[in-house]
């Protein structure tokens, strides 16, 4: 994935200002910035949900909407379960979409449901479920299109901070298992330097980058050693800086 001097605007309101960001196949990139900087609009152009202003955002050699969409699976904010739909159901929606049977989908998403740390749930409905459990839900949806490149915006925001750390863990394992290509939006920045490779730190809205920073161990199994290494320590010290320091 290529951006290149990407601008957009909300009519006089502009949101992001000359934004360039590589991406190269089966990393995961970070998003972090200060409330309202356009890190969601960011996604959903990556997505081809909106369009930008100007510049060009590029994947594999498509960079028109439709075509970006095609290549992109998007997971929003809140995990936004059908509250009719059992657990197997909201999975296999993905793939109804792409114009599988019921039977055909349901077979496939249940499939994976041990896997997921849902076995026993497949029947459940949403309002049955943990706020884990529920993003779990959320996130198989996201995967089992198989698209290439995953937009995750601000996946655990809503949960505790225990289960929220529990999930980051299963994340990095479902990402090692399963490589694919993420650009993750979050606040929290120890998040994002555990699960990306790389983070940018943005700037308040119009969004700029205001500093790459690599991650150390991303997506180690032992979270709780990695987060506390010295070099994860000075990475994160460093994003909180450029964070704190960003223009405003």
């Amino acid at each position: 994935m290529r951006i290149r001097e990407l601008h957009h605007s909300y009519e006089e309101l502009e949101t992001i200002a000359g934004l360039d960001v590589d991406v190269s196949d089966g990393r995961v990139l970070g998003v972090v910035g200060p409330s309202g900087c356009g890190k969601s609009t960011l996604l959903e152009l990556i997505a081809g949900l909106r369009e930008p202003t100007g510049g060009r955002i590029e994947i594999f050699g498509r960079s028109d909407g439709p075509g970006r969409l095609s290549h992109c699976a998007y997971m929003p904010q809140r995990d936004a379960l059908l509250p009719w739909c059992s657990a197997v159901d909201n999975a296999a929606l993905g793939l109804r979409n792409r114009g599988a049977s019921r039977a055909d989908a349901r077979r496939e998403s249940a499939g994976l449901f041990e896997r997921f740390g849902l076995e026993g749930f497949q029947e459940a409905l949403p309002q049955e479920l943990s706020g884990g459990m529920r993003q779990r839900v959320a996130f198989l949806r996201t995967l089992l299109p198989g698209k290439p490149i995953l937009c995750l915006d601000e996946p655990f925001a809503s949960l505790d901070a225990i289960t929220r750390g529990e999930m980051q863990e299963w994340l990095a394992s479902a990402l090692r298992a399963e490589a694919r290509t993420v650009v993750l939006v979050t606040h929290d920045i120890e998040e994002a330097l555990y699960l990306a490779d790389d983070v940018i730190v943005l700037s308040s809205r119009p969004a700029r980058t205001v500093v790459t920073v690599r991650s150390e161990r991303p997506r180690d199994p032992d979270r709780t050693a990695a987060v506390v290494e010295p070099a994860f320590l000075a990475a994160r010290e460093r994003a909180m800086t450029a964070l704190r320091e960003a223009p405003r």
